[in-house]
């Protein structure tokens, strides 16, 4: 029965839906996020039929996070009073040095299982 009403959008929590406090506590994370690194950009992902619009912010030194904002507005809005650049993510794509951290990421982790296997 819970199927069914997923299905036809009715009852539950939706994808991609956040309450008010969720929308507040993103944007205080975003906020803490720029201020706390260099040369942060915006990036404004659209709205898809599992997520709402997010914005994705990328430090100078590849480390990202991402937050559901209100809206496309919103975004540019928050970027705006952040003093960043924003870039719509759909248009222009997300920067290398994203991947690159990703990349980096990734080396740390499996050396750190490495470790622990041979200790």
């Amino acid at each position: 029965m819970g199927l069914f009403r997923r299905l036809r959008g009715g009852g539950g929590s939706r994808p991609g839906r956040a309450g008010l406090g969720d929308l507040a506590e993103g944007e205080r994370h975003l906020t803490d996020f720029a201020r706390s690194r260099r040369g942060v950009e915006a990036y404004v992902e659209p709205q898809t039929t599992v997520t709402a619009v997010t914005v994705l912010l990328v430090a100078g030194d590849g480390e990202w996070t991402r937050r559901r904002v209100p809206g496309v507005r919103a975004a540019h809005t928050l970027a705006g009073k952040l003093g960043i650049p924003a870039y719509d993510a759909a248009v222009v794509g997300y920067p290398q040095r994203m991947r690159d951290y990703n990349r980096r990421q990734k080396e740390q982790r499996a050396q750190g299982e490495q470790g622990e296997e041979q200790g």
